[in-house]
Protein backbone atom coordinates (compact mmCIF):
# COMPACT_ATOMS: atom_id res chain seq x y z
CA UNK A 1 0.00 0.00 0.00
CA UNK A 2 1.07 3.20 -0.88
CA UNK A 3 2.22 5.97 1.74
CA UNK A 4 -0.11 8.63 0.07
CA UNK A 5 -3.17 6.78 -0.39
CA UNK A 6 -2.87 5.12 2.91
CA UNK A 7 -6.40 6.72 4.83
CA UNK A 8 -5.59 8.38 8.40
CA UNK A 9 -7.53 5.53 10.18
CA UNK A 10 -4.74 3.70 9.23
CA UNK A 11 -1.88 6.03 9.83
CA UNK A 12 -3.17 6.42 13.17
CA UNK A 13 -3.29 3.11 14.20
CA UNK A 14 0.13 2.83 13.01
CA UNK A 15 1.13 5.41 14.62
CA UNK A 16 -0.22 3.97 18.55
CA UNK A 17 1.01 0.96 17.96
CA UNK A 18 4.34 2.33 17.84
CA UNK A 19 4.30 4.36 20.22
CA UNK A 20 2.65 1.77 22.77
CA UNK A 21 5.75 -0.27 21.50
CA UNK A 22 8.34 2.17 22.05
CA UNK A 23 6.26 2.34 25.88
CA UNK A 24 6.39 -1.12 26.96
CA UNK A 25 10.10 -1.61 25.60
CA UNK A 26 10.77 1.62 28.25
CA UNK A 27 9.09 0.66 30.95
CA UNK A 28 10.73 -2.96 30.47
CA UNK A 29 14.08 -1.05 29.88
CA UNK A 30 13.27 1.57 33.32
CA UNK A 31 11.73 -1.52 35.59
CA UNK A 32 15.09 -3.38 35.07
CA UNK A 33 16.95 -0.60 36.86
CA UNK A 34 14.30 -0.23 40.03
CA UNK A 35 14.47 -1.83 43.27
CA UNK A 36 12.57 -5.44 43.61
CA UNK A 37 13.02 -6.77 46.84
CA UNK A 38 14.76 -6.20 50.00
CA UNK A 39 16.11 -8.29 52.61
CA UNK A 40 18.11 -8.30 55.59
CA UNK A 41 21.56 -10.64 56.14
CA UNK A 42 22.61 -11.68 59.02
CA UNK A 43 26.36 -12.83 60.64
CA UNK A 44 27.47 -14.30 63.53
CA UNK A 45 28.35 -12.73 66.38
CA UNK A 46 27.48 -9.21 67.52
CA UNK A 47 26.75 -7.49 64.55
CA UNK A 48 23.40 -5.93 63.21
CA UNK A 49 21.72 -7.40 60.08
CA UNK A 50 23.17 -6.05 56.49
CA UNK A 51 19.72 -4.92 54.78
CA UNK A 52 20.48 -6.42 51.06
CA UNK A 53 18.46 -4.17 47.83
CA UNK A 54 17.75 -6.53 44.50
CA UNK A 55 16.87 -4.56 41.30
CA UNK A 56 15.23 -6.52 38.52
CA UNK A 57 18.45 -7.06 36.82
CA UNK A 58 19.65 -8.53 39.77
CA UNK A 59 16.19 -10.89 39.81
CA UNK A 60 16.26 -11.55 35.88
CA UNK A 61 18.14 -9.85 32.85
CA UNK A 62 14.85 -11.00 30.48
CA UNK A 63 13.16 -7.19 31.33
CA UNK A 64 16.13 -5.43 29.99
CA UNK A 65 16.92 -7.76 27.06
CA UNK A 66 13.51 -7.93 25.77
CA UNK A 67 13.02 -3.96 26.39
CA UNK A 68 16.17 -3.92 23.76
CA UNK A 69 14.92 -5.97 21.24
CA UNK A 70 11.42 -4.67 21.94
CA UNK A 71 12.66 -1.05 20.35
CA UNK A 72 14.71 -2.78 17.21
CA UNK A 73 11.02 -4.09 16.56
CA UNK A 74 10.26 -0.63 15.95
CA UNK A 75 13.06 -0.61 13.05
CA UNK A 76 11.98 -3.95 12.18
CA UNK A 77 8.19 -2.97 11.55
CA UNK A 78 8.78 0.31 9.99
CA UNK A 79 11.93 -1.11 7.48
CA UNK A 80 9.79 -4.71 6.46
CA UNK A 81 6.40 -5.43 4.74
CA UNK A 82 3.94 -8.06 4.01
CA UNK A 83 4.69 -11.67 6.09
CA UNK A 84 8.12 -10.52 7.32
CA UNK A 85 6.50 -7.94 9.26
CA UNK A 86 3.99 -10.32 10.82
CA UNK A 87 6.99 -12.16 11.93
CA UNK A 88 8.34 -9.15 13.54
CA UNK A 89 4.83 -8.83 15.45
CA UNK A 90 4.41 -11.73 16.38
CA UNK A 91 8.28 -12.03 17.78
CA UNK A 92 7.55 -8.75 19.99
CA UNK A 93 4.44 -10.48 21.05
CA UNK A 94 6.25 -13.38 22.41
CA UNK A 95 8.96 -11.18 23.69
CA UNK A 96 6.11 -9.97 25.77
CA UNK A 97 4.93 -13.26 27.06
CA UNK A 98 8.41 -13.94 27.85
CA UNK A 99 9.15 -10.99 29.81
CA UNK A 100 5.98 -11.54 31.87
CA UNK A 101 7.03 -15.26 32.96
CA UNK A 102 9.84 -14.14 33.83
CA UNK A 103 8.47 -11.56 35.85
CA UNK A 104 6.20 -13.90 37.67
CA UNK A 105 9.58 -16.44 38.29
CA UNK A 106 11.86 -13.95 39.67
CA UNK A 107 9.05 -12.43 42.23
CA UNK A 108 7.78 -15.52 43.87
CA UNK A 109 8.80 -15.53 47.45
CA UNK A 110 11.30 -19.08 47.20
CA UNK A 111 12.76 -17.42 44.24
CA UNK A 112 13.19 -14.14 46.00
CA UNK A 113 14.47 -15.83 49.20
CA UNK A 114 17.00 -17.79 47.11
CA UNK A 115 18.39 -14.42 45.18
CA UNK A 116 18.85 -12.88 48.72
CA UNK A 117 20.90 -16.46 49.78
CA UNK A 118 22.69 -15.89 46.53
CA UNK A 119 23.95 -12.56 47.42
CA UNK A 120 24.75 -13.43 51.14
CA UNK A 121 27.12 -16.07 49.80
CA UNK A 122 28.45 -13.65 47.92
CA UNK A 123 29.15 -11.13 50.30
CA UNK A 124 30.18 -13.58 53.15
CA UNK A 125 30.25 -17.05 53.42
CA UNK A 126 29.15 -16.73 56.84
CA UNK A 127 26.04 -14.51 56.35
CA UNK A 128 22.75 -15.90 56.73
CA UNK A 129 18.67 -14.69 55.27
CA UNK A 130 17.58 -13.00 59.05
CA UNK A 131 13.67 -12.90 57.21
CA UNK A 132 11.54 -13.40 54.38
CA UNK A 133 12.40 -10.50 51.44
CA UNK A 134 9.93 -7.72 51.20
CA UNK A 135 8.83 -7.20 47.12
CA UNK A 136 8.46 -3.86 45.93
CA UNK A 137 5.58 -3.38 44.18
CA UNK A 138 7.08 -0.54 41.77
CA UNK A 139 9.38 -2.39 39.77
CA UNK A 140 7.39 -5.77 39.09
CA UNK A 141 4.46 -3.15 37.93
CA UNK A 142 6.45 -1.33 35.40
CA UNK A 143 7.78 -4.71 33.95
CA UNK A 144 4.48 -6.14 33.85
CA UNK A 145 2.94 -3.22 32.28
CA UNK A 146 5.69 -2.96 29.94
CA UNK A 147 5.13 -6.85 28.72
CA UNK A 148 1.66 -6.72 28.67
CA UNK A 149 1.91 -3.45 26.14
CA UNK A 150 4.58 -5.65 24.07
CA UNK A 151 1.95 -8.40 24.04
CA UNK A 152 -0.66 -5.97 22.88
CA UNK A 153 1.16 -4.34 19.74
CA UNK A 154 2.52 -7.64 18.78
CA UNK A 155 -0.36 -9.17 18.59
CA UNK A 156 -2.20 -5.83 16.63
CA UNK A 157 0.96 -5.97 14.37
CA UNK A 158 0.80 -9.42 13.53
CA UNK A 159 -2.74 -8.85 12.29
CA UNK A 160 -2.75 -5.42 10.89
CA UNK A 161 1.16 -4.54 10.11
CA UNK A 162 0.54 -5.68 6.27
CA UNK A 163 -1.77 -2.50 5.95
CA UNK A 164 0.13 -0.05 7.26
CA UNK A 165 2.99 2.58 6.05
CA UNK A 166 6.47 1.73 5.95
CA UNK A 167 9.87 2.79 4.41
CA UNK A 168 9.11 0.15 1.63
CA UNK A 169 6.36 1.82 -0.05
CA UNK A 170 8.31 4.82 -0.67
CA UNK A 171 11.06 3.33 -2.33
CA UNK A 172 8.84 0.89 -4.43
CA UNK A 173 9.27 1.63 -8.58
CA UNK A 174 7.10 -0.18 -11.18
CA UNK A 175 9.12 -2.77 -13.27
CA UNK A 176 9.54 0.14 -16.05
CA UNK A 177 10.83 3.14 -14.09
CA UNK A 178 9.41 5.84 -14.81
CA UNK A 179 10.89 8.44 -17.23
CA UNK A 180 11.56 12.17 -16.40
CA UNK A 181 13.73 15.05 -17.80
CA UNK A 182 15.57 16.89 -15.01
CA UNK A 183 16.23 20.65 -16.38
CA UNK A 184 17.75 22.03 -13.53
CA UNK A 185 19.62 20.73 -10.40
CA UNK A 186 16.61 20.97 -8.20
CA UNK A 187 14.76 18.98 -10.74
CA UNK A 188 17.41 16.01 -10.51
CA UNK A 189 16.87 15.86 -6.91
CA UNK A 190 13.23 15.75 -6.95
CA UNK A 191 13.04 13.09 -9.37
CA UNK A 192 14.92 10.93 -7.42
CA UNK A 193 13.43 11.37 -4.46
CA UNK A 194 10.12 10.67 -6.33
CA UNK A 195 11.49 7.09 -7.25
CA UNK A 196 11.81 8.44 -11.23
CA UNK A 197 15.13 7.86 -12.92
CA UNK A 198 15.89 11.37 -14.51
CA UNK A 199 18.53 9.65 -16.61
CA UNK A 200 16.01 8.56 -19.06
CA UNK A 201 14.74 10.37 -22.05
CA UNK A 202 10.76 11.53 -21.44
CA UNK A 203 8.41 9.83 -23.17
CA UNK A 204 6.96 11.87 -25.83
CA UNK A 205 4.94 9.15 -28.01
CA UNK A 206 7.57 7.20 -29.92
CA UNK A 207 8.92 11.05 -31.16
CA UNK A 208 12.38 12.12 -30.20
CA UNK A 209 13.02 16.03 -29.99
CA UNK A 210 14.82 17.42 -32.61
CA UNK A 211 18.59 18.49 -31.19
CA UNK A 212 18.77 21.32 -33.92
CA UNK A 213 15.91 23.37 -32.38
CA UNK A 214 12.91 25.12 -34.03
CA UNK A 215 15.14 27.69 -35.43
CA UNK A 216 17.12 24.71 -37.78
CA UNK A 217 14.36 23.04 -38.74
CA UNK A 218 14.65 21.56 -42.12
CA UNK A 219 13.36 23.67 -45.20
CA UNK A 220 11.18 21.67 -47.25
CA UNK A 221 12.31 20.56 -50.86
CA UNK A 222 11.84 22.79 -53.60
CA UNK A 223 9.10 21.97 -56.01
CA UNK A 224 10.57 20.81 -58.98
CA UNK A 225 10.67 23.09 -62.61
CA UNK A 226 7.67 22.68 -64.37
CA UNK A 227 8.85 22.51 -68.11
CA UNK A 228 8.30 25.05 -70.31
CA UNK A 229 5.50 24.99 -72.69
CA UNK A 230 6.50 25.72 -76.05
CA UNK A 231 5.80 29.15 -77.82
CA UNK A 232 2.80 28.84 -80.22
CA UNK A 233 3.90 30.33 -83.38
CA UNK A 234 1.98 32.83 -85.13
Amino acid sequence: MSSSTTSPRVRREYGATMLGLAAGAGLLLAAAGQQWATGQLTAPGPVPPVPVALTGADLTGAPSGIGWAGLAGIAGLYATRGWARRLVGALVAAGGVLALTSVWGATRPDALMEAVAKNATDAAGTAQVAAAPHLAALGPAMAAGGAVLLVLTGLLSAVRAPAWPGMGTRYDRDAAPRATRAETPADLWKSLDAGDDPTLDAPDGGRSEDPAGPGDAAEPAPLAARPAEPKENH
